[in-house]
């Protein structure tokens, strides 16, 4: 094994560990690599001729430490769990006081939280690191979301501002706080990516079960809305999965994938958190919801036997320019909605936790490489840098007024889908949620009532102070 010439380490060469090797060489820096099966490492060097000069394989995980500039940079990309404190295990030993172990993975941010205490006081420093963008971005551009010791940081913002994703010039890469701060913030970009996705095909079924357009059609009309408030990723690459044709059958490729969606976890990460904070996010839970219901495909053809003679009530939405124009306002408002919901769960844990999360920063930081990247960031960018508190992104003054013009567009498209039998769950979601954080008088007063009435958990009055129990009349 020749001498220490690797700049930083990548350990764990599946798709987005080899990708993310690959960018970090492309862009000058000398990688090590190592994987279980040495083979894949030595691969990739081999697979890549122009970049094999940056390209440093290891046959073991002695020889990869060995390879490292000190103080050595270690980034694990290998599944979420156990596998990183197996990995965290095994490396330890090998390591030296100032070495930096970094986990690139989509983890739970509770084991990055223990996983950051743990090594304490052992010399050794732990960054829990969100990379958003999939393949393509771990390969080209991801946006990366870093969490862990403020002095760790400057120890590897050189590479990351490198490989992240540019926007106008910046680099979409930041520290966002200490510990798990990193990937909370990922674990909620992935919750509204739950969200933004399944509203998105919450009106693909509209206009396929209401409208009766063509695929190719409605390609056309996601391609159009692109090009204004709704110009996202999420809507880009929705017009080519339109447009796309079965090489085997010539069908639109839609009408050939089996209507089963699947998840590896962090969405339901976003909404348990959520509900420990006590931040209502019932459009990321409705979009998780609806991911479980669609893995349930024998039972949903078994109910649809059962209600065959079901008929839902008439409703009539229209595929000219007016219905049209009504469906894109209604799911910028809900989409609105739904980031309200994500960066009000950021906010209460990072009051929670301490962690001073810089909300404009992190709307910056996404606005390209990650899969929710769209224009619509830069409003909310803006919104925190006004230079004053935003308690949520509906009291916002940049969106009120948008919220306001749009939400007779969201009511009448989910109350059109209710009377039409179309199920909108993360749209009605977004909808309720509106209206109830609008509404100055609730009605939990009730709650109140009955939870005192059968467990004397006792309620405030408006015309008192302190908490009382009332005596109501026995049941």
């Amino acid at each position: 094994m020749s001498d220490a010439t690797a700049d930083i380490g990548v350990i764990g060469m599946g798709v987005m560990g080899a990708n993310l090797a690959l960018n970090i060489a492309e862009k000058g820096f000398k990688v090590a690599v190592q994987n279980r099966t040495p083979e894949k490492a030595f691969a990739v060097r081999d697979d890549n001729p122009d970049l094999a000069g940056n390209i440093v394989p290891a046959e073991s995980l002695e020889d990869f430490v060995k390879s490292l500039k000190t103080p050595r940079v270690a980034i694990f990309m290998v599944p979420a769990g156990q596998p990183v404190d197996d990995e965290m295990k095994k490396i330890a030993p090998l390591l030296e006081a100032g070495d930096v172990m970094v986990d690139a993975g989509n983890a739970d941010f509770n084991d990055t939280v223990r996983r950051s205490q743990a090594v304490e006081g052992t010399g050794l420093k732990f960054v829990g690191m969100g990379v958003s963008g999939g393949e393509l971005g771990a390969r080209h551009g991801p946006s990366i979301m870093v969490g862990g010791a403020k002095e760790t940081y400057p120890l590897i913002e050189p590479v990351l501002t490198k490989i992240a994703a540019k926007y106008e010039g910046e680099a979409c890469v930041a520290w966002l706080g200490p510990d798990g701060a990193g990937h909370f913030v990922k674990t909620i970009h992935n919750g509204i990516e739950y969200a933004d996705m399944q509203m998105i095909a919450e009106i693909y079924g509209i206009m396929r079960d209401g409208l009766k357009l063509e695929p190719a059609k409605m390609a056309e009309i996601f391609r159009d809305w692109n090009s204004r408030e709704l110009a996202s990723y999420l809507i880009e690459i929705t017009a080519v999965n339109l447009d796309e044709k079965d090489p085997e059958t010539q069908k639109p490729m839609v009408e050939v994938i089996v209507d089963e969606a699947g998840q590896k976890g962090t969405g339901r990460w976003a909404v348990i958190e959520a509900e420990k904070l006590g931040v209502g996010a019932t459009t990321l839970e409705a979009a998780v919801a609806a991911r479980g219901l669609s893995s349930r495909r024998s039972e949903r053809a078994d109910a649809a036997r059962l209600y065959d003679k079901v008929e839902a009530g008439q409703a009539q939405f229209f595929a000219d320019e007016a219905g049209l124009a009504e469906l894109e306002s209604a799911l910028v408002t809900a989409k609105i909605i739904a980031y309200a919901q994500g960066y009000a769960a950021m906010a209460a844990a990072s009051e929670e936790n301490g962690w001073n999360l810089p909300l404009g920063t992190i709307a910056e930081i996404w606005r390209a490489g990650c899969i929710i990247r769209s224009h619509f960031l830069d409003d909310i960018a803006k919104a925190y840098d006004k230079g004053h508190t935003v308690v949520n992104i509906l009291q916002s003054p940049d969106f009120v007024g948008r919220v306001a013009k749009g939400q007779a567009a969201l009511r009448r498209v989910v109350a059109k889908a209710a009377l039409g039998g179309i199920p909108v769950p993360a749209l009605s979601a977004a909808l309720a949620y509106f209206d109830d954080y609008r509404r100055a008088r609730g009605t939990a007063n009730l709650i109140q009532a009955q939870r005192d009435l059968f467990g004397a958990h006792t309620f405030h009055r408006f015309d008192k102070d302190g908490a009382v129990h009332h005596q109501w009349p026995a049941v």
